[in-house]
């Protein structure tokens, strides 16, 4: 439940619209509800401002559904990833316009109040390869369901650097830029050498045997010599993209 919802609510009850009893039952189930294999925040929201994301990778089909089911009957936007196909089709016989980015392994629906004409403009994800997009579209996805308008600008990686000049403009108009590299990670530092934007970067396990599955480009991304170069952990483009979402929401807010 959303703050809104929550003063909803409670105007209902003051203008005896609900009842006392009714009330009840909905804000019962506000802390968490445990399922045994999972204990569901329905508070966070509240206190974080977005609903419990799903993290399927070790979890049954059938655990990822009843939760998704839980979330849905208590009217929260769904969003959960490292999802498998299975997953989806399991969670589109509860919601069929949920949706599925196969790339990037989320699945997606947004609650009822979010208007496509009020996302915040302002998140640009960055890859440095096509290898890396899997990861770039867990960022995009992120921060898309969190309310915002997302830009890609894919493989521009520092083989071609000429590939990330022309498209100095668009970096420069973002409030926060992403960027997704494998391979030794350089990227990062040459967009933050570039803008006076936050950057944040999030290094992939897509390279060679001694890239070590990320390794070395996340010590690159740490050691990165441009300021403002913040750094989350290998493939967390979740990570990357719920940060974004707050620094652009910050910054919209604001204006």
């Amino acid at each position: 439940m959303n703050p809104e919802k929550l003063k909803t609510l409670l105007t209902e009850v003051q203008q005896s619209q609900t009842s006392i009893d009714d009330a009840l039952d909905v804000l019962r189930r506000l802390p968490f509800e445990d399922l045994g294999f999972s204990k569901i925040d329905f508070h966070r929201q509240l206190r974080q401002g977005f609903p419990e994301v799903i993290f399927c990778q070790g979890k049954t089909v059938d655990q990822v559904t009843e939760i998704a089911k839980r979330l849905l009957e208590a009217d929260q936007p769904l969003f959960a990833t490292r999802a498998t196909i299975e997953m989806y089709q399991a969670i589109a016989q509860l919601a069929p316009i949920a949706t599925f980015n196969e790339a990037g392994r989320t699945i997606s629906l947004p609650s009822n109040d979010q208007q496509p004409t009020l996302l915040k403009e302002g998140i640009l994800v960055v890859s440095a390869g096509t290898s890396d997009i899997p990861v770039a579209e867990e960022a995009v996805e992120t921060a898309t369901i969190l309310g915002n308008k997302v830009e890609r600008l894919y493989d521009v990686g520092v083989a071609g650097i000429h590939r990330l000049l022309g498209n100095y403009e668009q970096l420069a108009e973002a409030n926060v830029v992403v960027v997704v590299a494998g391979m030794e990670g350089a990227l990062a530092s040459v967009v933050g050498g570039l803008i006076d934007k936050p950057v944040i970067a999030v290094p992939t396990s897509i390279g060679y045997g001694a890239s070590f599955s990320g390794v070395a480009a996340l010590l690159a991304m740490l050691n990165s010599c441009a300021s403002g170069v913040s750094v989350v952990n290998i493939d967390n483009g979740f990570g990357a993209g719920y940060s974004a979402a707050l620094i652009n929401r910050q910054i919209t807010d604001e204006k």
